[in-house]
């Protein structure tokens, strides 16, 4: 079973896409969010393939018939994807979609044949905290100051390394803030609800950017909104949104990536494949977050990293725990984790300083971990009860005051961590390209941690304060 939390953001997300029903998948293990109804296949022949197959298959062989299989809207221009509908989208409930169960049983035996996927669901890919987040954001003392601290070296326009946020956007006061001097790219579009609240997410774009330019000085970095609705897109918009950013940016030296889904599967997302295959053919270096399931199913595009084709135009990035030695209870794992980075806790800034800023929270932490922890982590701490709590609960949100810094986690943060490393290191060593700098990072490194019984290799920032870690008093 998903643990509530997961929950309590499908419906969040459900009311941020109310002209799409969705349902969690697969069955009840509720690991991804889809569309109902609705599956996606390469345009052209193949789609026409998918189309005729399922209609005969719905006719011949289930209870369902083949009267509503048709093209669901045009295709996404350079991604080259098909909606295909399958079923009613309006039947049944949140859990598994029978007639897009069905359509992808129908083209197994095709996909043998063809030796490549045919057919997909079509996946809510939203930023690494939103299907379930690591935590929500704390205040932080501005006497405290960034965590990791702002790196000695500085900002040289010449050569900067060029780093692109795919996100949600800027806040409009981010400027204020010393550390994003040299950020620059879109604003949130809409930052606060009718009571002056800060919305669910908003600061995520601000807080990655501080991350990236406390660890490597020496970066411009550019944040674009792509991600601006509630941090969650369908797979068939996913894939033009991402040639969106580049067309307008250009292809950068790095993306930073705090977003994906999983899928069930091995071999990718349909929805991506021609921005990576375009991607493969650039020397622009992703690094993407592994997502915040705890969970060693592969998380898209971050799990692209275990593909023989993209070993060295992926970095994947798990998050540690606070104090840097095993990994965070909510971090994803697995062999296509290429590094884990700080991710627990960490200080950046939030919103710019011109006016403190009332937040509401969205969900409650928990008694215990919700993955089985026995450390004091983000779920257990610091307490608050949440506006999304679990039905039954009377009591109202807690609220706080945001000026500037706060403290938050999950592997969204983690990965401009490792961002800003690999940019450092092309600094420092005068590598011009990113790839390389990647390579040269991760066999240069000598640190490790454990995850899950198995050690892996640590990128720790040298300007980052681990924070210590409390352990959970046994029940008397």
């Amino acid at each position: 079973m998903a643990p509530q939390r997961f929950h309590e953001q499908f419906d969040q997300i459900q009311r941020s896409m109310p002209d799409v029903p969705l349902a969690l998948g697969p069955d009840d293990a509720a690991e991804f969010i889809y569309e109902k109804g609705v599956v996606l296949a390469r345009d052209g022949e193949e789609a026409r393939l998918v189309e005729d197959h399922v209609r005969a298959h719905f006719t011949e062989a289930t209870e369902l018939t083949g009267d509503q299989v048709r093209r669901a809207g045009p295709q996404t221009n350079r991604s080259g994807i098909t909606r295909i509908q399958v079923g009613d989208p309006g039947h049944g409930d949140r859990h598994a979609d029978l007639a897009v169960a069905h359509a992808m049983r129908a083209m197994r035996e095709h996909e043998g044949r063809a030796g490549h996927r045919l057919i997909s669901r079509n996946h809510v890919v939203s930023i690494a905290v939103n299907s379930c987040p690591g935590d929500e954001p704390v205040p932080a003392p501005l006497t405290q100051g960034p965590n990791p601290a702002p790196a000695e070296t500085g900002h040289d326009a010449d050569t900067a390394v060029d780093v692109l946020v795919i996100d949600n956007g800027l806040t409009h006061d981010h400027t204020v803030v010393p550390l994003l001097a040299h950020v620059r790219g879109d604003l949130h579009a809409t930052e606060t609800d009718s009571a002056g609240n800060l919305l669910q997410y908003v600061g995520h774009g601000t807080f990655i950017a501080g991350l990236v330019a406390a660890v490597a000085p020496n970066t411009d970095v550019t944040v674009r909104n792509t991600l601006n609705d509630a941090g969650a897109v369908l797979e068939s918009e996913f894939g033009e949104r991402l040639f969106d950013a580049v067309d307008e940016h250009g292809w950068p030296d790095v993306i930073s990536l705090s977003a994906g889904t999983s899928n069930g599967r091995t071999d990718g997302l349909l929805g991506i494949a021609a921005f990576m295959e375009e991607l493969r053919g650039q020397r622009t270096l992703l690094v993407a977050a592994a997502g915040n399931n705890a969970s060693a199913t592969p998380f898209w595009p971050a799990a692209y990293a275990s593909l023989p084709e993209y070993r060295d135009v992926v970095l994947s990035v798990g998050a540690l725990r606070g104090d840097g030695e095993h990994g965070a209870c909510f971090s994803n794992h697995g062999p296509w984790v290429n590094a884990y980075a700080p991710g627990e806790r960490l200080t950046s800034a939030l919103t710019g300083f011109d006016a403190p800023v009332p937040y509401a929270y969205q969900h409650s932490t928990y008694d215990d971990c919700r993955y089985g922890f026995t450390y004091v982590c983000t779920c257990q701490a610091p307490r608050h009860t949440g506006a999304l709590s679990e039905e039954g609960t009377t009591a109202k949100p807690d609220q706080v005051m945001f000026e500037g810094f706060a403290h938050w986690s999950g592997t969204s943060f983690a990965t401009p961590v490792a961002t800003g490393m690999v940019a450092a290191h092309m600094s420092a060593h005068k590598e011009s390209d990113p790839r390389v700098a990647r390579q040269q990072l991760l066999a240069a490194n000598t640190e490790f941690a454990e995850v899950r019984g198995a050690h892996v290799p640590a990128l720790r920032p040298g300007t980052w304060r681990p924070v210590p870690v409390v352990r959970r008093s046994a029940p008397a």
